[in-house]
C-alpha cells in the first residue's frame, strides 16, 4: 500500500557535480582511500568477487595498483584457497612462510611443487633448520624422479642474511653473489623466510601496491551463507585472506546476519564486508552484528536484472547516500558495488559518501580476468555473466539469491545474463585511466583527498538534454578515447 507521497531516488545519469574554487592540481591529489578500519588503501578501488572477474590474476595486478581483488566462491573450497594463497605468495619484501620440502623427499616432490605454486626455488629444511636449496638449476636436466633432493639440492655455501636485515642489505647480497634468492635464517640457522630478487623489483616497480605488514599482497575472498560458509572461511582464512565478504543479493536478511555474527565471533580481528543492501536500516543492522564494511548496491550492475525479476531496488547515488549517512557515526566503511560506466561515475560514488568502489564489467574486459577472450565481427571481445545468471547459478552462486540446492535451469529463477564487454587490454592501463579520471574530479572539486572530496561535493540534478549534452554529441567520432564509449 503506497502511504503518502512517493520519495525520489536518484543513480549517476541522473547528477553532477559542480566544479568548486581549488587550490589543488589532479596530479597533486591524494586517492588513498580504506577498505576497513584496520586496510588503507592507495586507490580506492576493489574488482567484483565474479567468476569473469576476479581470480588470482587479477587480484594480483589490482592489488600492485593499490586496490583490493575479491575472489570469486564459484570455486571448490580447496581451489578458492588456492587462488588466496597464489596472491598472498606471489610478492612481499620477505616471504615469511615460503613452501620448504626435506632432503628425503623425491625430485618428482619438488617439480610437482614448482609447477603447482610457479616458483623456481625451494629452501629444504630438516626439522626446521635449513640445508639447503634446490632451484631449476638443479632440476633442469634431471630425470631421476625418484631420487632424494638431498643428491642435487644446493648444500655449499649457501648464502644467507639474519632477521631484521635491511632489505638494502639483502638487495646488496643478492647482487654480489648473483643469486636471485636469499636465505633468512635466526642465529641459530632455522629458516625463518625468504627474499626474492623478484619481489625487490615488484616493490619498486609498484610502489603504491596493497600490502600487510609482512609486505604480502593484500586480498580477499567471498563466502556465501549456505552449508559450505564455516569450511569455505576457515579454508580462506588459513590460506591468509585479509579480508572475507559475506557476499548475497540481499544482505538485509536474518541468513546474512546471522552470519556476519558467527563469523565476527570465530575471526574477531577478521576483517569483515557484507552486503549487499541500499538502506540506511540494513547498513544499521549489518554494523551492529560486526560488519567492517558495507557493500551498497541493489540491481545496478549492468548484467544485473534484479530491479526488472523482482521489482525491487534503489538507483545506486541515493543508496550510497543513504547508507553513508548511517555508517557516519560509527566509522565503519562504505563500499559502491555496481554500475559504474565511466570514471566519472567513480567521482560522483566517492563524493556521495563511498570510501571506495567495486567494479565488474569494466574489469571483466582486461587482459587478467578470467573470462574467455571471444573474437566477434572482427573485435575482441570477453565473457561477463553476472552471478545470478542461470550459468554462474548452476555453477555455484545460487546461495547468493537463496536458490541453493536448485541445479535445474527450469528450477532457478535468474537475477541476471550473460554476456561479452569490449576486451580492454591491461588493468594496468584501465586503472590508470579510471583514477586519472578521479584525480580530475577531485581538482574540478577543489578536494585535495578523498574525504575531502565526500565533504565538498554538491551535487546537481540534470535534465535528459542535460545528459545528451553531457555526452559527445553532433559529430562523428573519428578516433576512440580509451576511456569513453558510446552507449
Amino acid at each position: 500500500m503506497i502511504k503518502g507521497p512517493l520519495r525520489e531516488y536518484l543513480t549517476f545519469d541522473d547528477v553532477l557535480l559542480l566544479p568548486g574554487k581549488s587550490a589543488v592540481l589532479p596530479k597533486d591529489v591524494s586517492i588513498k582511500s580504506r577498505l576497513t578500519k584496520t586496510i588503507p588503501l592507495n586507490c580506492p578501488l576493489l574488482s567484483s568477487p565474479m567468476d569473469t572477474v576476479t581470480d588470482f590474476r587479477l587480484a594480483i595486478a589490482l592489488a600492485q595498483e593499490g586496490g583490493v581483488g575479491i575472489i570469486h566462491k564459484n570455486f571448490t573450497i580447496e581451489k578458492q584457497a588456492e587462488e588466496v594463497e597464489k596472491v598472498k605468495r606471489y610478492s612481499s619484501g620477505m616471504i615469511a612462510d615460503p613452501i620448504t620440502l626435506s632432503p628425503k623427499q623425491s625430485i618428482r616432490d619438488a617439480l610437482e611443487v614448482k609447477k603447482k605454486y610457479n616458483i623456481s626455488g625451494i629452501p629444504i629444511t630438516e626439522n626446521g633448520k635449513l640445508v639447503g636449496i634446490v632451484t631449476n638449476r638443479d632440476l633442469r636436466f634431471e630425470k631421476r624422479m625418484n631420487a632424494a633432493i638431498e643428491e642435487v639440492m644446493t648444500k655449499e655455501n649457501l648464502v644467507t642474511v639474519h632477521v631484521g636485515a635491511p632489505l638494502e642489505k639483502a638487495k646488496d647480497l643478492l647482487h654480489k653473489h648473483r643469486i636471485e634468492k636469499l636465505l633468512v635464517v635466526d642465529k641459530h640457522g632455522a629458516l625463518k623466510g625468504l627474499i626474492t630478487i623478484k619481489d625487490i623489483e615488484k616493490s619498486i616497480d609498484f610502489p603504491d601496491s596493497s600490502k600487510d605488514s609482512l609486505g604480502r599482497l593484500i586480498v580477499g575472498a567471498a563466502v556465501g551463507v549456505g552449508k559450505d560458509r564455516d569450511w569455505r572461511a576457515e579454508a580462506l582464512v588459513k590460506a591468509g585472506v585479509d579480508v572475507l565478504v559475506i557476499d548475497t543479493a540481499h544482505g538485509h536478511s536474518e541468513g546474512v546476519m546471522k552470519s556476519v555474527k558467527i563469523l565476527r565471533k570465530k575471526y574477531p580481528n577478521l576483517p569483515l564486508i557484507a552486503g549487499n543492501v541500499a538502506t540506511a536500516e540494513a547498513t544499521r543492522d549489518l554494523i551492529k552484528v560486526g560488519a567492517s564494511a558495507v557493500k551498497v548496491g541493489i540491481g545496478p550492475g549492468s548484467i544485473c536484472t534484479t530491479r526488472i525479476v523482482s521489482g525491487v531496488g534503489v538507483p545506486q547515488i541515493s543508496a550510497v547516500a543513504e547508507c553513508a549517512e548511517a555508517a557516519v557515526k560509527s566509522g565503519t566503511s562504505i563500499i559502491s558495488d555496481g554500475g559504474i560506466k565511466y570514471s566519472g561515475d567513480i567521482v560522483k560514488a566517492i563524493a556521495a559518501g563511498a570510501d571506495c568502489v567495486m567494479i565488474g564489467g569494466i574489469f571483466a574486459g582486461t587482459e587478467e580476468s578470467p573470462g574467455e577472450k571471444i573474437l566477434f565481427q572482427g573485435r575482441s571481445f570477453k565473457e561477463y555473466r553476472g552471478m545470478g545468471s542461470i550459468g554462474a547459478m548452476q555453477e555455484g552462486s545460487a546461495d547468493r539469491y537463496f536458490q541453493d540446492g536448485q541445479f535445474s535451469e527450469t528450477k532457478l529463477v535468474p537475477e541476471g545474463v550473460e554476456a561479452r564487454v569490449p576486451y580492454k587490454g591491461s588493468l594496468s592501463f584501465i586503472v590508470h585511466q579510471l583514477t586519472g579520471g578521479l584525480r580530475s574530479g577531485m581538482g574540478y572539486c577543489g578536494a585535495a583527498t578523498i574525504k575531502e572530496l565526500q565533504k565538498k561535493g554538491r551535487f546537481i540534478r540534470i535534465s535528459n538534454a542535460g545528459l545528451r549534452e553531457s555526452h559527445v554529441h553532433d559529430v562523428i567520432i573519428t578516433k576512440e578515447a580509451p576511456n569513453y564509449r558510446e552507449d
